[in-house]
């Protein structure tokens, strides 16, 4: 691994886990400080990064981490709708016995935390989810730009709905039903649960009672 790659690497990991927040300056000088790196491949893991669209660049004044507008949000979780339902509508039609165990293990796994107070572990085992299901509908494709989705945008740790016990038991029943309709075979209740459920997440991020 370059030195470039390692820092590159490292930053993306931490703005996609929402570990630098939106907004951030990110100066090169202190990066490479904090890494132990020359200021070279940090200034070539900040063109990376912006080419990924999760930092802004400008000569002389920086790179600040991207921090999305209300528009730019409703236009992500519409966009993760539209892709991850269809992709619960495929999934339907192609899932097999053991990648139902493994989605319903998970499931499992997400609802003993839930009652045992682990709300921090839910996101990431929510993301897993999602994509898991999405990689089942639409294995050359559609997966792909789902995980690229949600690459492009981390949810700050405040505010993941996760963390919120009432809605993480209410998400957690979509889970259970999504489950039941891949089970069934139901692509068009896969779908319409999907597409509900991400709709809902991103509501509660742009603080609306309505659907998006």
């Amino acid at each position: 691994m370059s030195k470039a790659d390692y820092v590159y690497g490292l930053l993306s990991k931490e703005i996609r886990n929402a570990e630098i927040a939106g907004g951030t300056p990110l100066r090169a000088a202190a990066v490479a400080e904090r890494l132990g790196v020359s200021i070279t491949p940090v200034r070539e893991a900040f063109r990376r990064l912006e080419r990924d669209r999760l930092i802004t660049y400008e000569r002389h004044q920086g790179a600040t981490v991207i921090d999305l507008t209300d528009d730019a949000l409703l236009e992500f979780y519409r966009v993760r709708a539209v892709v991850e339902g269809l992709g619960a509508r495929l999934a339907a039609a192609a899932i097999t016995e053991p990648q139902l165990q493994e989605l319903t293990a998970l499931h499992d796994a997400m609802v003993k935390n839930e009652r045992e107070g682990r709300h921090e572990l839910l996101g990431e085992q929510s993301r897993r989810f999602h994509l898991a299901i999405t990689d089942i509908g639409g294995p050359s494709f559609l997966g792909e730009h789902a995980r690229a989705l949600h690459d492009s945008h981390s949810v700050p740790a405040g505010a993941s709905l996760w963390l919120d016990p009432d809605q993480a038991k209410n998400q957690l029943i979509a889970h259970e039903q999504l489950c039941r309709a891949l089970r069934a075979g139901d692509g068009y209740t896969a779908e319409r649960i999907m597409i509900e459920h991400v709709g809902f997440s991103g509501a509660y991020r742009l603080g609306r009672r309505g659907p998006l």
